[in-house]
């Protein structure tokens, strides 16, 4: 049976972890964590200064230990980092431990709701949009592998999104009270 004791967010960075998470934390009275924004504060600086210093490979590593951290506090909501699906240990650190939810939505909008966000260092590119397709061609079956739910959060509006996943949620741990009984 498995752990159900916290939501996590993934997905392609643009599609709303953070705006839906905080929502989400506020409807379940839990707290809530964005795990590079735990990075920035750690480090006392900002996530392109990480890559800047370090690259994405030291960025990964330390996104991991905050994952690590993060996922053994119980009764949290966390948006996580885009790429936080690469690692495995990442990926499995997620499942064990919560309800895991991939938004989704179309490169269009992630394009316009990161128009003026110079906080994306993968974006710091002549084409934004063939880097995105490409970042959501590599991490798609990663999303898909570790998630317990999928939903678009382009299309649909931020409260039923976090309608539906409550309800999603909600199902999920009745599921489990059922196996366990």
């Amino acid at each position: 049976m498995k752990k159900l004791q916290n939501i996590y967010l993934i997905g392609l960075m643009g599609v709303g972890k953070t705006t839906i998470g905080k929502q989400l934390a506020k409807a379940l009275q839990r707290p809530f964590y964005d795990s590079d924004k735990v990075i920035e504060d750690s480090m006392g600086v900002d996530i392109p200064t990480i890559f800047s210093y370090e690259g994405e490979a030291g960025f990964r590593l330390r996104e991991q230990a905050v994952i690590q951290q993060l996922t053994a506090i119980p009764g949290i909501v966390m948006a996580t980092g885009g790429g936080s699906v690469i690692k495995p240990e990442n990926r499995e650190a997620l499942k064990a431990s919560g309800f895991v939810v991939y938004l989704h939505c179309s490169i269009d909008k992630i394009l316009y709701r990161t128009r003026h966000d110079t906080q994306r260092p993968l974006l710091r590119t002549d084409n934004p949009r063939q880097r995105l397709q490409s970042l959501l061609a590599d991490r798609e079956p990663l999303y898909m592998a570790c998630a317990d739910f999928k939903i678009d959060s382009g299309s649909l509006p931020g409260k039923t999104v976090v309608k539906t996943i409550l309800q999603q949620y909600q199902a999920a741990l009745e599921h489990n009270e059922s196996i366990a009984s």
